[in-house]
Order: structure tokens, then sequence, then C-alpha cells
């Protein structure tokens, strides 16, 4: 009996601590919205230090990057409503404020890029990021988004169910 009572107390505290261990990865739909942050920010960062040229339509890039971010403006809420809700749920005291280092960091790694870089070596490689962002869908913004890219890796791993596993 004193077995079963351990066994019982086990699984109860398992229960309640599986939730907190659940949060250490991230489900599908977090890893996309990360990486759908990362694209708005990186592009906002190319959109800045290439303003100076012109997309195909005669637009500057930054004025392009604006109105991707006008068209797709409900998705990257709908991506920030996300992340916060998983930043909560971790136990984060202050989601908003996690959030907003993630944006920065995303921004100073291409930053970076670019301070390395000759401009203009930096606008040829990075300036067709936002032509190609401009005529993309709804759908196509989010199968982009979905995509994780080794060079680009989300910060927490994937949880078992977001691999099929």
């Amino acid at each position: 009996m004193r077995v079963l009572k351990f066994f019982v107390c086990a699984i109860f505290l398992l229960t309640q601590v599986s939730p907190a261990y659940a949060v250490q990865c991230f489900a599908a739909k977090e890893a996309e919205a990360e990486q759908g942050i990362r694209i708005h920010s990186e592009l906002m960062v190319i959109g800045l230090n290439c303003q100076h040229k012109a997309t195909a339509n005669g637009k500057n890039l930054y004025m392009a990057y604006r109105d991707f971010t006008s068209a797709h403006g409900n998705l990257f809420a709908a991506y920030e409503r996300v992340l916060l809700k998983h930043y909560k749920t971790s136990g984060d005291g202050n989601p908003e404020a996690t959030l907003n280092t993630l944006r920065t960091k995303f921004a100073n790694k291409i930053s970076t890029d670019a301070a390395q870089m000759r401009p203009d070596m930096f606008c040829a490689r990075y300036a067709p990021r936002i032509e190609k962002a401009s005529g993309l869908g709804y759908k196509d913004v989010r199968k982009w988004a979905a995509t994780i890219f080794p060079s680009h890796p989300v910060s927490k791993p994937l949880c078992a169910s977001a691999q099929g596993g």
C-alpha cells in the first residue's frame, strides 16, 4: 500500500511539473512566431540601411519594408501574442521585455553584418530580401517563418510533438 501511495504521489508531482518542463521547448507555432519576429526585425534593419536603394517599382527599400509590415501587421501581432503567452507560461516575470530583447538581438545580429561590410556590399547581399518579401502573401510569409534554417535556429529546441515524435 505504501508503494502505491508513493507512485500516486510521484504521478501527481510529475503532472504538476510537466507543464513547466514542456515550456522549455517550442511548439511549432512558437518556433514559427520567433522566426517571424526575426524576419521582421531583419527586414527593418535592411530597409533602414538600404533605403537609398529602390525596388523594381521605384519605391525606396524602407518604404517597401513599411508596406510589407502594414500588409502583414496582423500576422506579426499574432506572432507577438504567441511569444508573449509562451514567455508568461514559462514563468517569465516580464514577457514584454523578453520580446523586446529578442527583437533587439535579431536586429543587432544583422546590424553587425552591416557594420562589417561596405554599405554597397551589404545592400547587394540583403536588399533582395525586401523585394522578395514584398511579393509574398499571408500563407507565403507563414511558410517562410515556419522554415527553420540551420543558419537561423530558434532559441529553444522544438518539443518532441513539434518534430512529429
